[in-house]
């Protein structure tokens, strides 16, 4: 199965009457097969950009492709799965009629429905108990793994997430897991908005992060991309001399920036300096027991100021 590719140029999304700008130039393109994810704050315009690459809301200006056709062209929303965040589904149906009902919609083969749903069903661990219950009877975790399960039911192309673990306990978020990273694997390209930066972060290859209805930096989430970023270390026993942790980040390339209560903290460049520098402290005789960013790797573009970048 090969992945779309998607295209945006220049986007521009206003409501009432161009008085509320929603999206002001975006520009950003997802490779076949690539994870994409979308962050920002409440208002930043995330929603309505999913909108546009869905095609379910019109750009005032700019362009969008997707596998080089327009979001709404029907050849484009064949191949396309979809993970709305509020769901809206008809309550009376069973979980088992939903999810054949849309096999059928989405024109897969009638020979293996019963097979492909029963698969999916389980996939997304959804208890068999559940699959001839009405819907009105579902709790909304439950509600949200059919929703996955619906959106990945026709083989997408393409597959839109908005927050696709919201109120899922524990087992659901690594059931969704598992499935995420086999339609990684087989190179479905997956655009992710969510709230959940660690979730992120696990699945996404680049991270769009939108504020004020632009895209404000790109974050590369590929092992050994360049971020600088400060590293927080805890050793067994007292706390080595100084003189040895300043010539031990020296060696490795990082910075000594000194100790905080229990935790050593150095700043780095990249995923292969912060490798670096615990193998030398480790190669120096010092204990390490604990190593951890200072701030997130995504939650501190949060707090880089309007107009900073990354």
């Amino acid at each position: 199965m090969a992945g779309a590719g998607i295209v945006v140029e220049g986007v521009h999304k206003t409501y009432r009457r161009g008085n509320v700008k929603a999206l002001r130039g975006v520009s950003l393109a997802v490779e076949p097969g690539e994870t994409l994810g979308v962050i920002g704050p409440n208002g930043a315009g995330k929603t309505t950009l999913m909108g546009c690459l869905l095609g379910f809301l019109h750009a005032d200006a700019g362009r969008i492709e997707v596998d080089g056709a327009a979001p709404d062209d029907l050849a484009v929303r064949a191949a396309s799965g979809y993970l709305p965040e509020r769901l809206n589904f008809d309550r009376w149906m069973t979980g088992r009629d939903f999810l054949a009902h849309h096999h059928a919609l989405a024109r897969q083969p009638a020979a293996g429905r019963d097979r492909d749903v029963e698969e999916t069903l389980e996939s997304v661990g959804l208890e068999r108990s559940a699959w001839t219950q009405v819907l009105a009877q579902y709790s909304r975790g439950m509600l949200q793994r059919l929703g996955f399960a619906q959106a990945v039911i026709g083989r997408p192309r393409i597959l839109f997430l908005d927050e696709p673990t919201s109120g899922m306990d524990p087992v659901g978020v690594v059931m969704i897991r598992g499935v995420l990273d086999r339609l990684k694997q087989e190179g479905v390209t997956i655009v992710l908005n969510s709230h959940q930066l660690e979730q992120v972060e696990r699945f996404c290859d680049r991270v769009a992060y939108v504020r004020a209805g632009q895209v404000e930096s790109v974050e590369v989430l590929t092992a050994g991309a360049a971020t600088r970023r400060v590293l927080r270390i805890r050793v067994a026993g007292e706390s080595p001399a100084e003189r040895q942790l300043v010539a031990a980040a020296a060696k490795a390339g990082a910075e000594w920036l000194g100790a905080a209560a229990s935790w050593l903290r150095f700043a780095v460049d990249s995923d292969e300096a912060a490798a670096t520098l615990v193998r030398t402290l480790v190669q120096a005789g010092i204990p390490v027991m604990e190593v951890t960013p200072e701030v997130g790797r995504l939650e501190r573009l949060f707090f880089t100021p309007p107009g900073a970048g990354a």
